[in-house]
C-alpha cells in the first residue's frame, strides 16, 4: 500500500465517533501486537540486570538507573510528544517512533559501557511512547458502545507485551547473550513498523493548537476534569509498587538464597502475564457496570497481593518463591483490570483530546515507574527486600483510598 493513499476500507473513517460497526479483526490484531510489541522495549532490561551489572562492571545500585530512565523516558515522551496525537495523524507520528525505537535498541545492543545503555534506556523510553500513541487510536476507530472492550484487547497485547518481554529476554539472553537478544528486538520493530506502515490508516487531526498552546492544554484538562486527576493519581500510586517490585526482583533472585539466573526472574513474568488476560473482562466489566466499580476492585486485589508478601520472612525459600509468583499473578490482574478501567473512564472525557487525557493519565502513571524504580533500587541496596514489599503496599493503599473517597455530589468519578 502506497503511504500516500487514505486507507478506506474500515467501517468508518478514522475520525469519526458514531460508528456502529465492529472493527475488522486484523486491524485490531494488528493494534494490539504493535502495542505489545513496543512497550515490550521498556522492560527487556529488567530481568537481565544482575548480567548486565556484571559484564559492563556496575554496581546494584547504578544499574538500577538503567529501568529508572527507561521510565522517565516513557513519562517525558507521553508528556512532550504523546499530546501530538490530537494535532497531527498519528500514523506518521507512530512510524517516525518506530525508526527511532530500532536506533535506540541497536544502541542498547551495542553499548560498550554503562553511559551508552543508560543513553539508550532514555531514548528507549521516549520513542516506545509509540504504544500510547496506538492506545487512543484504537479508541478512536472503535464504537461507543465496545470502546470499552475494544481497548481493553487492545491492552491485552500491550501488557502481555510487557509482561512476556521479561520471559524472552529472561530466556534469550541465557541462550543467546544479552547483545543478540536486543538486536533481535531491534529487528522485530523495524518489522513490526513496515506491518504499521501497510496497515494502518490516516487519522485526522482534531485541533490545530499550536504545540505551546497543545502542551499547556495538558494543564488546563488536569484542572477541569477531577475524573482525570483522580485516574492519574490512583494508577501513578499502583505504578510504584509495581514498577519497584519489576525492577528488583532480578538482582534479588541473583542472590542469597535464591542464587537464580536471568531465566528464572523472566519466568515470573509468565505469572504476570496470566493476569494480563483479564483486560477484555475489565473492559467488559467497565461497558457493563461502570469503569468507577473496576478501579475500586482492582486497587484492593493489588493491596491484598502485595499485603501477603509482607509474609515471606516466615516462610522456607521454596514457599517464598511460590507466594511471589502467586503474589505476581494478582497484583498484576488489578493493575492491569485497573489501568484498563481508568483508560475507559477518561476517554468518555472529551473524544476531541483523547491523546492529551491519555497523556496526562500515563505520564501520572509513568511518573510513578519512574518514582518506584528509583525507590524500589534504593529500598533493596539499604534495607532488604522487605522494604519493597512495604514500599509496594503503602502505594496500594494510598491508590485505594484515592477511588474510594468520596466525591461531591454530582462530580466526575
Amino acid at each position: 500500500m502506497d503511504s500516500s493513499i487514505t486507507v478506506n476500507t474500515l467501517p468508518c473513517i478514522p475520525s469519526a465517533n458514531d460508528c456502529r460497526g465492529e472493527l475488522p479483526a486484523r486491524l485490531v490484531l494488528l493494534l494490539a501486537a504493535a502495542a505489545g510489541l513496543s512497550v515490550a522495549s521498556l522492560y527487556y532490561a529488567q530481568p537481565i540486570l544482575g548480567e548486565l551489572a556484571a559484564q559492563l562492571g556496575a554496581t546494584p545500585h547504578q544499574i538500577g538507573w538503567v529501568p529508572t530512565l527507561t521510565q522517565m523516558g516513557y513519562a517525558l515522551g507521553l508528556l512532550l510528544l504523546a499530546p501530538l496525537g490530537d494535532r497531527f495523524d498519528r500514523r506518521r507520528i507512530i512510524l517516525a517512533k518506530c525508526v527511532v525505537l530500532v536506533v535506540a535498541l541497536l544502541a542498547t545492543a551495542t553499548a560498550p559501557h554503562l553511559g551508552v545503555l543508560l543513553a539508550a534506556a532514555l531514548l528507549t523510553g521516549l520513542a516506545a511512547t509509540l504504544a500510547q500513541d496506538i492506545v487512543p487510536a484504537a479508541a478512536t476507530l472503535a464504537p461507543e458502545a465496545s470502546r470499552g472492550r475494544t481497548v481493553g484487547m487492545v491492552m491485552t497485547g500491550l501488557l502481555l507485551g510487557v509482561l512476556l518481554s521479561r520471559v524472552v529476554s529472561g530466556v534469550a539472553s541465557q541462550w543467546i547473550g544479552w547483545r543478540s537478544m536486543f538486536l533481535a528486538a531491534a529487528l522485530v520493530v523495524a518489522l513490526l513498523g513496515l506491518a504499521l506502515w501497510r496497515g494502518l490508516p490516516r487519522f485526522a487531526p482534531t485541533t490545530r493548537l499550536a504545540y505551546g498552546a497543545l502542551l499547556g492544554s495538558l494543564v488546563a484538562l488536569w484542572r477541569q476534569h477531577p475524573a482525570l486527576r483522580r485516574a492519574a493519581l490512583a494508577q501513578g500510586a499502583l505504578a510504584v509498587g509495581f514498577s519497584a517490585f519489576w525492577s528488583t526482583l532480578a538482582v534479588m533472585l541473583h542472590g542469597a538464597p535464591f542464587h537464580l539466573g536471568s531465566a528464572a526472574a523472566g519466568a515470573f513474568g509468565l505469572a504476570g502475564a496470566a493476569g494480563a488476560l483479564a483486560a477484555p473482562l475489565a473492559g467488559r466489566l467497565s461497558d457493563r457496570r461502570g469503569p468507577e466499580h473496576v478501579t475500586r476492585i482492582g486497587a484492593l486485589v493489588v493491596l491484598l497481593a502485595f499485603g501477603a508478601m509482607l509474609a515471606m520472612p516466615l516462610l522456607p525459600t521454596g514457599a517464598q518463591l511460590g507466594l511471589m509468583v502467586a503474589s505476581a499473578l494478582a497484583f498484576d490482574l488489578g493493575f492491569q483490570s485497573t489501568l484498563v478501567a481508568h483508560q475507559t473512564l477518561v476517554y468518555g472525557i472529551d473524544a476531541g483530546a483523547r491523546s492529551r487525557l491519555n497523556a496526562v493519565l500515563f505520564v501520572g502513571m509513568f511518573t510513578g515507574m519512574a518514582l518506584g524504580a528509583a525507590l524500589g533500587s534504593l529500598a533493596l541496596a539499604q534495607w532488604g527486600w522487605p522494604a519493597v514489599t512495604a514500599l509496594a503496599v503503602l502505594s496500594a493503599a494510598f491508590a485505594l483510598a484515592v477511588r474510594m473517597w468520596p466525591q461531591r455530589a454530582g462530580s466526575p468519578t
